[in-house]
């Protein structure tokens, strides 16, 4: 049956393409978001890799290459749109609000996107090769993917291939057009560059996705949030918990230095009130944040935040300033302030529709 219908395919049928391509269209986009770092271009390129499909498809030969042939197109249209992106001068990234105070450090202004879990969950389960490294969840946290943006494109494309999805060498070096040996090499010093800049192995394992254990932390930190209470934050901090807000440059590393800079943004806002709407993003806990004006019922949209759970602390908040990830996340573009749902504790529970799909979620507002 697959025979023929590439067949089909291959002589103009775009229905048999699509039924060709569809089962493997989600997983392209998320390896070229894993290369990227942007679901904006990953979905450009999904399409570019699609169309270049398309027209290519009279040279594949054998159905049970699809899946091979598929992520060797998308894994070179990415690398092409690297070197692209290399050549010229990248935009300004988006600065806080707000005059911050002096960061612990000026970081390298990795662009970086979120990606929602309701697309990951949508992702076929396929397990990784034998050759894989990374769990599936391992492989889309903030974390891995900030760490892969700091690669050379080919090295990035390696380690993705070899370590995520578990390409053989062989299959990897055909996918790349190089040789076994510069595949060894690349992926060692790929490897080598994570290894310096990645996560402690001895961090406590964060709280399993909706447990008790997480959903207990999201309020906490909700509700320490929302009422400026930066005491309350701080108490839920790691010793070396970082702040960082991609691309901007600007990174808190410890809890005095990101108190500082939550104070900061407490001032600025001189008593206009947060609301928290929980979601997911690579696999981890976040916040779509709404801000209201002054005397306004109504909260407009203020960015995304992530947090990296370590045990019962949070090792990492990563906040994105731009409004426009909202969306992607099911996220609604206003938020009310004034009339809160039913409660639970200190946190209000509501139920939001995310595409064909309703999804429970933890909100916090500040009611002065």
């Amino acid at each position: 049956m697959a025979e023929s219908m590439l067949a089909r395919a291959q002589t103009g049928d775009e229905e048999a393409f699509r039924e060709l391509v569809d089962p493997h269209r989600l997983e392209l986009q998320l390896h070229c978001y894993r290369i990227l770092g942007s679901v904006r271009d990953g979905e450009d390129l999904l399409q570019e890799t699609l169309l270049a499909a398309w027209r290519g498809l009279p040279r594949l030969q054998q159905p049970g290459a699809l899946r091979a042939w598929l992520y060797r197109i998308a894994t070179n249209h990415c690398l092409n749109a690297l070197r692209d992106a290399g050549r010229r001068e990248p935009p300004r990234p988006p600065e806080p609000p707000f005059q911050p105070p002096a960061p612990t450090r000026m970081g390298e202004g990795t662009w970086l996107e979120p990606y929602p879990d309701a697309w990951l969950e949508r992702v076929a389960d396929r397990s990784p090769g034998p050759e894989a490294r990374y769990e599936t969840r391992e492989a889309v946290e903030l974390a891995f993917i900030a760490g892969l943006q700091r690669l050379p494109p080919r090295q990035r494309a390696v380690l993705v291939l070899r370590d995520v999805l578990g390409f053989p060498t062989s299959e990897a070096a055909e996918v790349l057009e190089i040789s076994e040996t510069s595949v060894k090499a690349a992926l060692q010093r790929a490897r080598a560059t994570l290894s310096r800049g990645g996560a402690r192995a001895d961090r406590e394992q964060a709280p399993l996705p909706r447990s008790p254990r997480e959903r207990e932390l999201a309020r906490r930190f909700a509700d320490a949030f929302v009422a400026d209470d930066i005491d309350g934050v701080v108490a839920l901090l790691t010793e070396d918990a970082r702040l960082t807000m991609p691309p901007a440059r600007h990174e808190y590393q410890g809890p005095a230095a990101i108190a500082s800079f939550l104070r900061a943004g407490a001032t600025w806002r001189d008593g206009r009130r947060f609301r928290l709407v929980a979601t997911r993003a690579n696999g981890q806990l976040a916040f779509g944040l709404y801000l209201s004006e002054a005397q306004a019922p109504i909260g407009h949209p203020a960015g995304l935040m992530v947090l990296t759970l370590e045990g019962d602390r949070i090792s990492a908040i990563t906040r994105f300033l731009d409004d426009g990830v909202l969306p992607r996340f099911g996220l609604p573009r206003v938020s009310s302030l004034s009339s809160p749902p039913r409660r639970s504790g200190q946190v209000t529970i509501t139920s939001e529709p995310v595409g064909d799909e309703t999804r429970g979620v933890v909100t916090r507002s500040a009611h002065r």
